[in-house]
């Protein structure tokens, strides 16, 4: 196992996890959903409904989106790390209904869930 794959391992014993059954049966009731990956990967699809924050800038821009402490967000990557650890970063931050997407994007393609571009 690698560094980063232990450090994912133990952060993801500090947050919640959604899936994509629960993202596509409840959508917006889960909460704002952002996504935390990059431009490029933006423009080739996207959850519907997402909202572009990459996740090296998720910090200072997240209190323009939410800022109320108590605001549901959903965070979604590639994969699931990077989603993670952004979501262990936003529960230090003080918001208390953070969800991050277990597979991320992949899991939702995987599924054959729509995707906008």
């Amino acid at each position: 196992m690698t560094r980063y794959q232990a450090l994912l391992q133990e952060v993801k014993t500090r947050i919640r996890e959604t899936d994509v059954e629960a993202l596509r049966r409840s959508g917006a009731a889960l909460g704002l959903l952002i996504d935390t990956r990059e431009p490029a990967e933006w423009g080739i699809g996207r959850i519907p409904g997402a909202a572009l924050v990459p996740r090296g800038i998720l910090e200072g821009k997240i209190e323009e989106l939410a800022p109320n402490l108590d605001q549901p967000i959903v965070l979604y990557c590639g994969s699931g790390g990077r989603s993670a650890l952004a979501a262990e970063s936003l529960q230090r931050m003080g918001y208390s209904k953070v969800l991050s997407l277990a597979g991320g994007f992949a899991a939702w393609q995987e599924a054959g869930l729509p995707i906008e571009r």
